[in-house]
């Protein structure tokens, strides 16, 4: 899977990395769909399941070069620096444009999605009744997380960790969004907003050599979530990566379809279409996290007026999506024939 990467290579695949981090960012996306689709999602799984005993003896005696070489460490090395980097530059553009024209993000998404599943899908041969099932299974284990209602804001550390098991999945599992699980769990706005910020402020006081955030219990108890998101994460990253390997290694055939299925199922997670439901106290008034933003409880999905100019404005980015997605497709594919 290692190759000799050129730095052309090395700034696409950073871009890529930005790719994956921004639709790990928003609800019902998953960057695994971006690695799936842009020629690297085999590579992305394959080195990180070399993350193992092997590498840990490597480390352990010294064998720095043996142990980059073996784990793939400039493929990985690249895109999670794009991917963190993405955390701190365009999901804050992502929350902007959510903010102010959610439909049409809501509508570049969808189409991405249609034009990630005509693409996964063109060459995948449906041949017998179980891959119809498997596919079928995929559908509606998508649809149905897409109706659940989120659970309550915990900031138990533990709870984090697992929470930082369950939000990789959207790199390792292309259909299945981890930022939408977080909703699910109750603590997107506390791992991907509040802490996040947290960090981000801190790092800013510290270049300015201002260390009162020592004194901030708020803002140490924020950095102590993220760490523990961050442990979890990364131990989800391992464990799902040798388990994935496993199945496209022997059940290949399987493991597409259910993969394919579940993308089509996400599609209701980003129908453009829906207002939010915000949930409600004893009192009938709208309960507020601790940043003081309104909780979700879920959305109301309906039809679009065709009679509105937004709605035609929607489907053009819908378009829009599904071109972005052909052309990293063809753009990925076209230097993968270069370098051969």
């Amino acid at each position: 899977m290692q190759s000799t990467r050129t730095f052309s290579d090395k700034v696409f695949l950073f871009l890529k990395g930005l790719a994956m981090g921004a639709a790990n960012k928003v609800p019902g996306v998953s960057g695994g769909v971006v690695a799936f689709v842009a020629g690297f999602y085999e590579e992305f799984i394959y080195s990180l399941q070399k993350i193992n005993l092997k590498s840990l003896k490597l480390l352990i005696n010294a064998r720095f070069r043996s142990f980059f070489q073996y784990i793939n460490a400039k493929f990985l090395g690249i895109l999670i620096l794009g991917m963190v980097f993405s955390y701190f530059s365009i999901s804050k553009l992502l929350d902007f444009l959510i903010q102010h024209n959610e439909l049409y993000v809501w509508s570049t998404f969808f189409g991405m999605i249609i034009g990630s599943i005509y693409y996964i899908g063109k060459d995948f041969k449906v041949r017998s009744l179980s891959t119809i099932l498997f596919i079928g299974i995929g559908v509606l284990a998508g649809i149905s997380i897409s109706f659940l209602k989120p659970a309550t804001e915990n900031d138990n550390l533990i709870f984090v960790f697992f929470c930082g098991i369950i939000s990789v999945s959207g790199m390792t599992l292309p259909g299945l969004s981890g930022s939408f699980i977080l909703i699910l769990l109750g603590n997107y706005v506390l791992l991907l907003v509040d802490s996040v910020n947290a960090l981000y402020d801190t790092l800013a006081e510290i270049i300015k050599l201002n260390f009162s955030f020592i004194d901030n219990p708020e803002r140490i108890r924020l950095l102590e979530v993220l760490g523990s998101f961050t442990a979890g994460s990364l131990f989800g990253l391992v464990t799902l990566s040798h388990l994935l390997n496993y199945v496209l290694k022997y059940y290949r055939k399987i493991t597409f379809s259910i993969i394919i299925g579940f993308i089509t199922g996400s599609l209701g997670v980003v129908w453009p279409w829906k207002e939010k439901l915000f949930k409600l106290n004893e009192a009938g008034k709208i309960v507020r996290d601790t940043s003081g933003d309104p909780v979700l409880d879920n959305y109301i999905r309906y039809w679009p007026d065709l009679s509105s100019l937004n709605t035609w404005l929607a489907f053009s980015f819908i378009i829009l999506g599904i071109l972005i997605v052909l052309s990293l497709a063809y753009y990925g594919n076209l230097r993968k024939t270069k370098n051969l």
